[in-house]
């Protein structure tokens, strides 16, 4: 690539920690300073300063923490009165189309990886931000310093670097600009020695689809394991939440419970250590309100998720479509013109790639249909409108529709076609309880009191009776947030587990619809509703003591039973 005319030095601070903690709390970024470098002439062009008010700020709120005040030196009021990072960001735009002649004339560069891949990158994909192309690639003044200067040792800094070379710090008043300008000091020396800016790292905006074989080796060091996702995240939201770190190709992997369905787990694997390493420092960072786990993983965890040798899988994932979107609760005998069909029809007319073989049916080792089945589609536009089918009929049936990868096509042709997925196992026990039990991996977490439990449901009670009793409060379940339960012998357990938007939507319902009857057909029975948190459920369905000296909860009473978590239970999990 040819050295760009300029190098633009970007430097930012946050309201929380900085320096080599840049990102890793979460804090907003209230601090930009960028600086222009001339690079024929080899002179400062320009520099700016620019203050940044974060979303949450609030008059009467404190926004900077005070390790960041004692840092940076920033006030407080003049951050609260500042503009918005889109605004600072749209103001750089117009710098660049007016001052360096467009985008290609230019490339950024950081004191490390942070400030691009850790804090700009993430906060802008938080806030919805579209950064421009440019943007999405930059050097790392370390590792050019230390590829320049090869004899260069334990650069950790720019004062390590500023000593390497014999400059003096900068002495400006001002934290940002006095960063900056030390940044560009040792860029202005680099340059005057002869190092060539030639070759920026790329920041992957999307995964790219790719397969993963069994034979494949993987760096064990490149693979994390994310836990606490929602149900409904695909590889996409999953490349969002990593958003500045680049993801290998086919590098999602989400993990399914014994069931089939995704249990909130996935194996990420990354290019390499450094962006491995990266990823763990998101720890316990959101999405939304989730804080999302973020653990080492090894290369044959990735395998074992990722990886298959299904020839007919192989081939399908091959065909190079942009997008594939499962299809879950097809009737038995649906064909593939039925599925190109569906698709085709009403104002959200989308094509399926490569018509029938585009279509990819799941069957049990003896041929039989599990309802599922892979869909192609060759652009984000026509899967976007094929998303929005969810929960339309073919026959007398609704179909659920996912966006999926292709780990997830491995990892559900690998289950369905293993016989042992559908042998009958012994029970652990003889005379085992009919007592309900939901995996504690099924059950969501936490102390807020946003679910509700029904207790006393007919057995013939289906999801669409439940929608129905709730009435209003139903349009407050979140997605995937019914959870009928069956007890060990397979039957249903006349109770199910549901998850609310909020605690005020669980209060509601349980206030309203509590000792209220469902009516099916000519049955009618009263159902009990409970609010409760997702530990309230852990503790009641695994047969603990509930806590007590507490305020009262309107949770019901559980079955105090040891043998409960030793039953065995199938969970639908439906929109």
């Amino acid at each position: 690539m040819a050295a760009s005319a300029y190098l633009v030095v970007l430097y930012c601070a946050t309201a929380g920690q900085n320096d080599e903690n840049l990102g890793a709390d979460e804090e907003e970024i209230v601090l930009l300073v960028w600086l222009v470098i001339d690079v024929t002439n080899n002179k400062v062009v320009a520099v700016q300063h620019c203050n940044v008010k974060p979303q949450t700020a609030d008059i009467n709120d404190v926004v900077l923490t005070e390790e960041c005040r004692q840092q940076t030196g920033l006030d407080e009021n003049l951050i609260k009165c500042a503009q918005p990072l889109d605004q600072v960001l749209e103001q750089f735009d117009q710098f660049v189309k007016t001052k360096l002649q467009g985008e290609g004339s230019f490339q950024f560069v950081t004191d490390g990886q942070l400030h691009f891949r850790q804090c700009l990158h993430p906060e802008a994909g938080n806030k919805t931000i579209e950064l421009p192309n440019y943007f999405y690639s930059f050097f790392d003044m370390r590792k050019e310093f230390q590829k320049f200067y090869h004899q260069a040792q334990n650069i950790t800094c720019i004062k390590d670097m500023l000593d390497y070379v014999g400059i003096e710090a900068d002495e400006s008043t001002e934290f940002g600009i006095r960063q900056a300008q030390d940044i560009g000091k040792i860029l202005q020396r680099m340059i005057y020695d002869g190092h060539a800016f030639d070759s920026p790292e790329p920041v992957n905006n999307r995964v790219e689809a790719g397969i993963c074989t069994k034979d494949e080796e993987i760096d064990t060091n490149s693979v994390i394991r994310a836990r606490g996702l929602p149900w409904q995240s695909s590889d996409q939201d999953i490349a969002k939440f990593f958003r500045g770190l680049n993801i290998a190709k086919g590098g999602v992997a989400l993990c399914l419970s014994a069931q089939g369905r995704r249990n909130g787990e996935a194996l990420v694997r990354f290019i390499d250590q450094e962006h491995r390493n990266l990823a763990l420092k998101r720890h316990k960072h959101h999405i939304g309100q989730r804080y999302i786990e973020v653990y080492k993983a090894s290369g044959e965890d990735f395998i074992n998720v990722a990886a298959g040798n299904n020839n007919e899988a192989t081939a399908f994932l091959s065909r190079g479509a942009q997008v594939i979107v499962r299809m879950r609760g097809l009737p038995y005998d649906t064909s593939a013109k039925d599925i190109i069909t569906f698709f085709a029809s009403g104002d959200l007319y989308c094509n399926v790639m490569d018509g029938e073989d585009g279509i990819l049916f799941v069957h049990k080792p003896d041929g039989r249909a599990t309802g599922d089945a892979f869909v192609l589609f060759t652009s984000e536009e026509d899967a976007v409108k094929a998303l929005k089918k969810h929960r339309e009929i073919i026959g007398s049936r609704y179909i659920e529709l996912f966006r999926s990868t292709t780990a997830e096509v491995q990892q559900v042709l690998n289950r369905t076609m293993d016989p042992k997925t559908y042998e009958q196992q012994a029970p652990l026990i003889t005379n085992v309880p009919q007592v309900p039990f939901i995996p504690q991996h099924i059950i969501t977490s936490g102390s807020r009191k946003d679910c509700v439990r029904l207790r006393g449901l007919p057995f013939e009670a289906r999801v669409e009776n439940i929608l129905e009793f709730l009435g209003e409060h139903a349009k407050s379940i979140v997605y995937q947030g019914v959870h009928m339960v069956f007890n060990a012998q397979g039957q249903p357990s006349g109770e199910a587990f549901i998850q609310m938007n909020s605690d005020h939507a669980a209060f509601m319902a349980a206030t309203e619809r509590h000792h209220k009857n469902m009516f099916i057909g000519k049955k009618q029975r009263y159902i009990e509703v409970f609010q409760c948190s997702g530990d309230d459920m852990n503790v009641v369905l695994q047969g603990g003591p509930l806590v007590v000296n507490r305020a009262p909860s309107l949770i019901s009473p559980g079955t105090h039973n040891p043998l409960t978590r030793l039953c065995r239970a199938v969970v639908y999990l439906h929109s």
